[in-house]
């Protein structure tokens, strides 16, 4: 009998995806999960090590998802690395839960990789972390469950980490100094296609 699947995050991975939502603060965001399954049965763990943004407009539009994801996993398979889940973050502040457009795109990464994890941005979690409040993650781990549906885990579960454990105090020092407005996702690169979507500059400096 194998072990819980557990789902570990990266630091770039995180702050990318965080970034992307406080950039876009008046619309709903999203972006992919890339990375790999290790640990074997015993002890399985989906391990995120990078993430790309994809829109802030029209998210649930097809044609430009699979654009992206074509792209997305030609450049990141050559290294070795698949996409591995999904992240989102709803327009409204108060709105926390997973919608429509979220679930299925949800659903079409997990066809291809059955161990998908689905990230909601916590606006409240993010909000008392800005105050010093909270260190935990500020994303909600949604699980896809034998019914086919997404199932919320919950706060106390350990089933959602981040690989290095000082990734929120690296992330308020990026918010501190407004590096949000370096991010670039894939709806900048398509309007310009000089924008490069892959964010090579953002964790240089």
């Amino acid at each position: 009998m194998g072990g819980e699947l557990r789902y570990q995050i990266g630091q770039n991975a995180y702050i990318k995806l965080i970034l992307h939502a406080l950039k876009h603060r008046s619309s709903a965001v999203n972006g992919v999960l890339l990375g790999r399954l290790s640990g074997g049965d015993s002890n399985p763990v989906v391990e995120i090590a990078d993430s790309v943004p994809l829109f802030h407009s029209q998210i649930g539009l097809l044609p430009p998802l699979e654009i992206a994801l074509i792209q997305i996993e030609e450049y990141y398979g050559a290294q070795g690395l698949s996409i591995v889940g999904y992240f989102h973050a709803n327009e409204r502040f108060d709105d926390s839960e997973l919608g429509n457009v979220a679930k299925n795109i949800g659903d079409h990464i997990h066809r291809y990789f059955s161990q998908a994890g689905l990230l909601l941005l916590d606006n409240k979690k993010l909000e008392a972390l800005s105050k010093g409040k909270d260190r935990s993650p500020v994303i909600q781990l949604y699980t896809r469950d034998s019914s086919k549906s997404w199932k919320l885990i919950g706060d106390g579960s350990s089933r959602l980490t981040m690989k290095e454990p000082a990734a929120n105090i690296v992330l308020l020092d990026y918010i501190s100094n407004k590096k949000w407005q370096d991010i670039v996702d894939f709806d900048d690169h398509l309007d310009d296609i000089s924008k490069d979507w892959l964010n090579p500059e953002l964790f240089s400096s």
